[in-house]
């Protein structure tokens, strides 16, 4: 162990650290998927059903972790061989505590602060047909058009168009009747408030 260069191969596990640790982060800015979340590891694609699993399926060893034991092993063996104060044997193991006591507190990070906020969604929860919204364009009878509606707390839009037909003006309420090939096939929402209203009213009458 004498002749190894110590302070290459410290610099070496910082360098490698900080660069993917900045990697991942710029990946998760851009919305590039590491496994489960924007910007993570594959050891976190464990945790995918966290909805219905619970934050005790992510796995401590995943790419955060990783990356934060390599630079704060990096980092201290690094400065501890440079001051010349222990021996090799010590400031190599003050390293890996060091590293380790990183990726523990990242990984604590991760599940007590990230994890809880996080869900799988369902297909019930981008169902889109039986949804109601308004026509954010004209609808010809034939053509295409756009329709606003929200979901899950966003505000959402999808190509639409007339399912009898029928030519219907922007601001117009609508509910989707079915989906097919990325266009939804809507109807005015009055024609079934209608509907719904006369059924009301024969049942109260009975």
């Amino acid at each position: 162990m004498s002749g190894w260069d110590w302070n290459a191969i410290y610099l070496t596990c910082f360098a490698v650290g900080l660069v993917l640790s900045f990697a991942m982060f710029l990946g998760g800015a851009l919305h590039l998927h590491i496994g489960r979340f924007h910007m993570h590891g594959h050891g976190l694609a464990k945790s995918h059903g966290i909805g219905h699993r619970g934050v005790n399926s992510a796995s401590p060893l995943n790419g955060f972790t990783l990356m934060a034991f390599l630079c704060w092993f990096g980092g201290t063996g690094y400065l501890m061989h440079e001051a010349h104060i222990f021996s090799l044997t010590l400031v190599l193991l003050f390293s890996i505590v060091s590293g380790t006591a990183g990726a523990s507190l990242v990984f604590w990070f991760l599940v007590k602060v990230l994890m809880p906020g996080e869900r799988t969604l369902e297909a019930e929860d981008t169902e889109i047909v039986g949804m109601v919204g308004h026509l954010s364009t004209k609808l010809p009878g034939r053509g295409y058009g756009e329709m606003l509606y929200a979901q899950n707390g966003a505000r959402r839009c999808v190509t639409v168009k007339s399912d009898d037909s029928q030519p219907m003006e922007r601001g117009v309420e609508v509910m989707v009747m079915r989906f097919e090939r990325g266009v939804a096939y809507v109807r005015r929402w009055e024609e079934f408030e209608d509907g719904l209203l006369k059924e009301q009213e024969v049942g109260n009458s009975e």
